[in-house]
């Protein structure tokens, strides 16, 4: 007997544990008045009949989809930077801001300042939130301790809400996301102490799946990011880069070079950038509520999808560049400045974005033996979600097979 059956759904789902590729990413599986059978936490049964369940849930015609999976994020800090809004009206930029000692550098104080427990309740209820928007897996970095002590303690947090929180939660190391004050004159003793210390203990520890870098004018170069991510892949972790999002230094070729499972952001990308992606195989993930805050150009998704590369969605959560967690924002954006069809945009935050972060096998689409990570939206179709922007669409949240909101 099925633990729940969710029954009169209208179903829209991607299907299959590998990303899509140019235009079959909006290839999807859509089929009215469809019972979805769950136990033991999987999808046990798809189709028009009504096994014998010990819960039945009345989708009421309403949409269902696969849970959204939020593939970049910067979850655990300290603090807020809600002063730096006056900034950027003024006409400071983001290297600005962050080159006065703000930005980046200004939530590394904070963050140093929190306790373990202020940041473990913090995160966690930046989750829950997420949760009731329909978001049931999100990867989440660190880098807001740049120092070892401090990026440990995020990376410990992300461990233990793994471990407590319904979220799925996978961990990124990022040490290297910005120089730190008393390395200005000498940033290659920080690239040192990554390198070192800081990714040895991540990997000792078993901290981190991932590592990534922000490879970026005025932060870290070429052969600085490459040493890094070299000596991180030789330690085990998967490789991310964030590439090309406000100066091409040639970040997207770096990713291929050193075999990175994504380049995030990608805003100033080129023709051979987008080469690259398609022929070493690397995901783009687009965070165009980051564009959108920052008032600056959109990456360009539909000229990536054209040349057959594969990209995901996030949100890019964090206290400077993209203070919103709403991966329902995302979606619209990426519809209305990529130019994207709901279809495509679908896939783009559930089952691309799930392979993005190592979760392809087992989540973003509704097929039988995934895990029944499953949002019920107020939304009578797939358009309709997409066109309703500025509230919360998730009407029924079922993660692991539990209704959780």
């Amino acid at each position: 007997m099925l633990d729940l059956l969710i029954k009169n759904a209208h179903l829209a789902t991607p299907k299959g544990n590998s990303p899509k590729r140019g235009a079959m990413i909006g290839q999807i599986s859509i089929e009215k008045d469809i019972n979805i059978g769950i136990a033991d936490g999987k999808i046990a049964y798809i189709g028009h009949d009504a096994p014998e369940a010990a819960k039945v849930h009345d989708a009421e015609g309403h949409l269902v989809t696969p849970g959204l999976v939020d593939s970049h994020t910067h979850l655990v800090f300290g603090g807020f930077r809600q002063h730096e809004l006056a900034l950027k009206l003024d006409g400071a930029d983001y290297l600005e801001i962050l080159a006065a000692g703000g930005g980046i550098l200004s939530t590394v104080n904070a963050t140093r300042a929190a306790d373990f427990d202020e940041l473990y309740a913090k995160a966690g209820a930046f989750l829950d939130d997420m949760l009731a928007h329909g978001t049931t897996t999100v990867e989440a970095k660190s880098g807001y301790g740049l120092e070892t002590e401090t990026e440990l303690k995020q990376l410990k947090v992300v461990a233990k809400l793994q471990q407590e929180h319904p979220m799925d939660v996978v961990s990124t190391f990022m040490g290297a996301h910005a120089i730190p004050q008393k390395y200005k004159q000498n940033p290659d003793d920080y690239v040192n102490l990554v390198v070192d210390e800081m990714i040895p203990a991540v990997a000792q520890q078993n901290l981190a799946e991932y590592c990534d870098i922000f490879c970026e004018k005025g932060v870290f170069d070429i052969a600085q990011s490459r040493k890094i991510l070299k000596a991180a892949k030789s330690a085990g972790l998967g490789i991310k880069i964030h590439a090309n999002e406000i100066n091409n230094l040639g970040g997207a070729m770096l990713a291929a070079e050193v075999g990175a499972t994504s380049a995030e952001h990608m805003i100033a990308s080129d023709q051979s950038d987008i080469e690259a992606l398609v022929k070493f195989g690397i995901i783009a993930i687009l965070l165009p509520t980051t564009s959108f805050y920052l008032g600056k150009p959109f990456a360009p998704a539909r000229q990536m999808l054209d040349r057959g590369a594969m990209i995901a969605i996030a949100s890019d959560f964090n206290p400077g560049s993209s203070p919103n967690f709403n991966l329902q924002l995302s979606m619209t954006l990426a519809c209305l400045k990529y130019g994207l069809k709901p279809a495509e945009v679908l896939t783009a935050v559930t089952l691309n974005a799930a392979w993005a972060i190592g979760r392809g096998a087992t989540k973003g689409t509704i097929e039988e033996g995934k895990d029944a990570d499953i949002v019920i939206w107020n939304c009578p179709d797939l358009d309709y979600l997409f066109y309703r922007f500025g509230n919360n669409q998730a009407k029924t949240v079922i993660k692991n097979g539990e209704i959780i909101i």
